[in-house]
């Protein structure tokens, strides 16, 4: 029997209303002067246990669950990200990883589609590796919106108790899976890099970077499933397709109160710059502070331009507005990995390399010959980006253009 999270004493209420004024979610509502909580909208925050001056509200700790309960908790499921009824290839490379884990795990791997007039993507995912395709086709859910994904997501684990839920380490995975996590009371790991079973325990190891990449840290959820973990993007190898595989779809139908959110999409404007999507990229130019100024960003432009390559940023650049977020390269922004990296002007702090250090080739140019950058890069040029990038635009010019 599962115990909620927290709780309202009712004999210590005395419908103060003080909770309901510091709740940020709006959970909290007053019902015949007894303060009443909305788990679907709570997050736990804590925020009301503080304002109760009469102790009222408690926070309550889960019971760890028995082995008998975990044994309940079968197979491994990837949330499919798909984008206007376009799979995401983020997903590919969790149904990848995923099939290892399913694997080791002697259990099927399950893929979850959630969107509207989509049931025809779910053959390209049993393409890709999944045994069964968990799927919601509803208008409602045409475009992604946290509330009620995360319901339907929470309605099903809550059916089909999956031992291990991936997602990707996305926009969209990010703001999702922490929600599930809070209300079907699982373990959550964010960006890992690495993912595997102990062949003893049959635990899920979730490796992340911590400290700001210093450090390496091997994460586990022993007590609770599922266990869940987003997946940076780029650091695994997509799953092969192959056309001849079979499996199921399970077509689930969802209640309309559910479905119900209090945001909708209204519109959508895509961004101005006609630039490859960095993330898919197979060369990257970057720059960084030392390009100086904004406008000079635009010889980065024209020698991406002339490689067919991405534009990317550091932290430092996107945070000074010179470039919009969507281009940022680091542990706070996208993981890229592309056959050939451009790292202009960019000193290479740990949080920009922990997003871009597994690129097959890194050319890094800076004027401070001791920079970071150069101890990962395979080839530097110490000197200003300003003054070489022109001279490498006009020497790849007459090369490629021959």
């Amino acid at each position: 029997m599962s115990v909620d999270p927290i709780r309202v004493i009712d004999e210590k209420c005395v419908g103060c209303t003080l909770c309901t004024k510091v709740c940020p979610f709006d959970a909290i509502a007053m019902d015949e002067r007894l303060a009443k909580i909305d788990l679907t909208k709570c997050t736990v925050c804590g925020a009301c246990v503080e304002a109760c001056k009469f102790e009222a509200i408690e926070i309550r700790e889960r019971e760890v669950a028995s082995q008998h309960d975990l044994e309940q908790f079968k197979n491994v499921w990837v949330m499919t990200e798909q984008f206007d009824g376009h799979i995401e290839s983020v997903t590919y490379e969790l149904l990848g990883e995923g099939r290892k884990l399913a694997d080791d795990l002697g259990m099927e791997l399950c893929a979850v589609l959630l969107g509207s007039d989509i049931e025809s993507k779910a053959q390209a995912l049993i393409a890709r590796g999944a045994d069964k395709v968990y799927l919601v086709d509803r208008p409602e859910l045409a475009y992604f919106s946290d509330e009620p994904y995360a319901n339907v997501m929470i309605e099903l684990i809550n059916e089909h108790k999956p031992s291990v839920v991936l997602c990707g380490a996305t926009t969209v995975g990010r703001s999702l899976v922490s929600r599930v996590a809070v209300s079907v009371h699982a373990g959550l790991t964010a960006d890992c890099t690495a993912l595997a079973i102990d062949p003893e325990t049959k635990n899920l190891l979730q490796t992340r970077p911590a400290f700001g990449g210093n450090i390496m840290a091997t994460i586990e959820t022993p007590h609770h499933r599922p266990q869940m973990a987003t997946v940076r993007h780029k650091v695994m190898q997509e799953a092969v397709e192959e056309a001849s595989r079979t499996g199921e779809v399970i077509i689930q139908e969802i209640a309309e109160a559910i479905l119900k959110s209090r945001t909708k999409r209204v519109d959508y404007v895509e961004e101005q710059e006609s630039t490859v999507n960095i993330a898919e990229a197979n060369i990257l130019v970057s720059g960084g502070r030392g390009l100086q100024a904004p406008e000079n960003f635009e010889v980065v432009r024209e020698f991406a331009k002339v490689l067919g390559a991405g534009i990317g940023a550091s932290r430092a650049a996107v945070d000074a507005d010179w470039i919009p977020y969507s281009h940022q390269v680091g542990q706070t922004g996208k993981t890229v990995c592309p056959k050939l990296y451009f790292a202009c002007g960019i000193s290479g702090q740990i949080q920009h390399l922990a997003g871009m250090s597994s690129a097959e080739t890194i050319v890094a140019i800076n004027k401070d010959p001791d920079a970071p950058i150069f101890d990962v890069a395979t080839y530097g040029i110490v000197g200003d980006a300003l003054e070489i990038l022109p001279l490498l635009t006009r020497e790849f010019s007459k090369i490629l253009g021959a």
